[in-house]
């Protein structure tokens, strides 16, 4: 096939105020840094600093467009219940062991890294934000793993074949949480486990939950002296599962 301009147009980059799209990964590798995440020195990620100028990597025709809101950059930084689940991962390996497992809204791709670490037969993960995605790939070779990704919005579908979700840090917003949670239940009725990483976010459904572990890890925005606060892994249970866990024996 010949070029896409070959009957004399300009191609889109070159039409009066077009912007060149960055391209994700070349911006992540020259303007971040290669660092160990805070409590978890075993994984290495791209992480962003002051001096990165992640504004640059917004796409401008998303940013011209009221209706498309840029995503944030959760990607470029580690966050409490991710890092949380990573720890606990990587100090308890039997619970990704020869698995196959689904980090769920991956962002860096730090829970996914540590299950591959820790053992698991496979890794998926799922990430919608075009740059995460970038991010996740470089994330990986840089931990000498390998995760499978998957870019679009799996939470509108059926599982995919997985024996564990992750889910770390997935409640932080009202819309995103009822978004999440009939894929979560989804899970459960076909007999996935669900684990939750969570530092206590508004919208966390507590009344679903059973604690697992706790520790105390940085979470994206505290300052570097900040007092450490615990967060929590947990296992979702089904509505029935809670419903026999309280019924009075006979």
């Amino acid at each position: 096939m010949g070029d896409s301009h070959a009957d004399g147009e300009a191609p889109d980059n070159d039409l009066p105020g077009r912007h060149l799209r960055l391209d994700p990964a070349a911006f992540i590798k020259a303007n971040m840094r290669l660092v160990p995440v805070p409590a978890l020195p075993e994984i290495q990620l791209y992480t962003a600093h002051p001096g990165s100028g992640l504004r640059r990597l917004v796409d401008p025709e998303e940013d011209r467009d009221d209706t498309r809101k840029p995503q944030p950059p959760y990607w470029a930084y580690a966050w409490a219940g991710g890092a949380v689940l990573a720890r606990y991962i990587l100090d308890h390996p039997k619970i990704v062991a020869g698995r196959r497992v689904l980090d769920l809204g991956a962002g860096s791709g730090l829970v996914g890294i540590a299950a591959a670490k820790a053992g698991a037969r496979e890794v998926i993960a799922a990430e919608i934000d075009r740059n995460g995605i970038a991010a996740i790939a470089l994330n990986a070779a840089a931990n000498d793993v390998t995760i499978t990704i998957m870019g679009n919005d799996i939470t509108t579908g059926s599982p995919p074949a997985a024996d564990l979700v992750l889910a770390g840090d997935v409640f932080y917003g009202q819309e995103v949480a009822l978004g999440v949670m009939p894929f979560l239940d989804r899970c459960l009725a076909a007999g996935i486990e669900v684990l939750v990483g969570d530092p206590g976010r508004a919208y966390l459904p507590r009344s679903r939950l059973r604690l697992l572990a706790e520790y105390k890890v940085p979470d994206f925005g505290d300052a570097k002296d900040a007092t450490l606060k615990p967060s929590g892994v947990f296992r979702l249970e089904t509505e029935q599962s809670l419903v026999l866990a309280i019924r009075p024996s006979p």
